[in-house]
């Protein structure tokens, strides 16, 4: 599977990842989503998108389908993929030293 930053989470993908669990072929996988499955959806995806996926209970809780997770952790990678590219690109572009400042609180008064 081709993860360039074109590659979406989508349906597709999650079936593929989740027929790999029960060596199975993605027509095979069922719509609904055992807690094991979810499990190994989520490291599946983390490995294949190089993100971490920070899911709350709350939200874990309310994945309880094949397009559940596929809205769930689709979003959550796009927000992952969005940050990494920000954070590589920052330090380009101008931007404004340091120095210069206000000079309130920047050094106590002498005695």
């Amino acid at each position: 599977m081709s993860t360039g930053t074109g590659t979406r989470f989508g349906r597709a993908e999650a079936l593929e990842m989740l027929a790999r669990y029960g060596d199975r072929s993605p027509e095979q996988v069922d719509e609904h989503l055992g807690s094991l499955e979810l499990t190994w959806l989520i490291a599946q995806a983390e490995q294949v998108y190089g993100v971490q996926l920070d899911l709350d209970d709350e939200r874990l809780d309310a994945i309880r389908t094949v397009d559940d997770a596929v809205a769930a952790l689709g979003s959550l990678i796009d927000t992952a993929a969005d940050a990494a590219a920000d954070a590589t690109g920052s330090g380009t572009g101008g931007g404004g030293g340091g120095g210069g400042g206000s000079g309130t609180d920047a050094g106590a008064a002498a005695p």
